[in-house]
């Protein structure tokens, strides 16, 4: 988000966890004192599901807490305000793209801690923009795409799931988009993916493949299979409808994404 916004000649104060912690109201204080914004995005949350379910305190500090302390501090400066969201807050029985207008019902502690975050961002803040996404891969950080990559040349054991379905999002996409919808200042809530739904198994075998390492074996598993603590909805593919209604192409679909994804990728890998 920060490298979008600079390549386009914003003036940009991108705060690691180690200077701004969200959920401490003192660290949010001096953020704001010190840059003393007119948009602030939000892109700071816990997304680890199971351990969520452990230390439900913790997740609701981050994922609740932090965008309230954002949004108070928001309306003192007058600034705008970006909050990015997840389709876990829906349960995946719909069996069709959910939709702004979907009622929702999370499922885990996680899903519960991100729509308390956007409860609080629409209570509190006066101008907002909060966004929806889902499987967000990218160069950096910790996510699926680059993971399986990595276990692969590693000569790990890989097991991905065929019985979850949404939309994997390119970082980058999302950032583009997000900085559309903020100039066209058109505050509200948007669900923010690019294009098809597919599986953790249909993406992992695309991305092997894409790495030249389509002969690796992966393992299909269910969710139920993996035992693990945090529930997970089944099949939450999401469309915007309001940003059809702006007149918004929808994004690249998610295989162009993931093609270039592992191709810097792989020329950023160490030799």
């Amino acid at each position: 988000m920060a490298a979008r916004l600079q390549a386009s000649g914003w003036l940009v104060f991108a705060q690691p966890h180690a200077a701004l912690d969200v959920s401490n109201a003192d660290d949010v204080r001096q953020a704001f004192i010190e840059s003393r914004p007119r948009l602030v995005i939000n892109c700071a949350a816990t997304t680890d599901v199971d351990r969520c379910e452990r230390e439900p305190s913790w997740a609701y500090a981050v994922n609740e807490e932090g965008p309230r302390l954002l949004a108070r501090q928001c309306n003192e400066y007058e600034a705008d305000l970006v909050h990015i969201s997840t389709d876990y807050v829906f349960d995946g029985l719909k069996g069709d793209l959910y939709t702004q207008e979907d009622p929702t019902n999370p499922l885990s502690i996680y899903a519960r801690t991100k729509l308390a975050g956007e409860v609080a961002v629409r209570d509190e803040a006066r101008r907002f923009y909060i966004i929806r996404t889902s499987w967000i891969l990218g160069p950096g950080g910790k996510n699926f795409g680059s993971r399986v990559i990595q276990l692969a040349r590693g000569g790990a054991r890989i097991r991905a799931v065929t019985d979850q379905t949404s939309i994997p999002t390119y970082a980058s996409d999302l950032a583009a988009r997000i900085e559309e919808i903020v100039l066209r200042g058109a505050h509200g809530l948007y669900h923010v993916t690019n294009t098809g739904p597919t599986s953790w198994f249909e993406f992992a075998r695309l991305a092997l493949n894409l790495a030249q390492m389509g002969d690796t074996p992966i393992e299909p598993v269910t969710r139920e299979g993996l035992k693990q603590l945090a529930t997970r909805p089944h099949d939450t593919p999401m469309r915007c409808i309001v940003s059809e209604n702006l007149g918004l192409q929808p994004l690249r679909h998610w295989r162009e994404a993931l093609e270039e994804f592992v191709r810097e990728h792989e020329m950023n890998a160490p030799q």
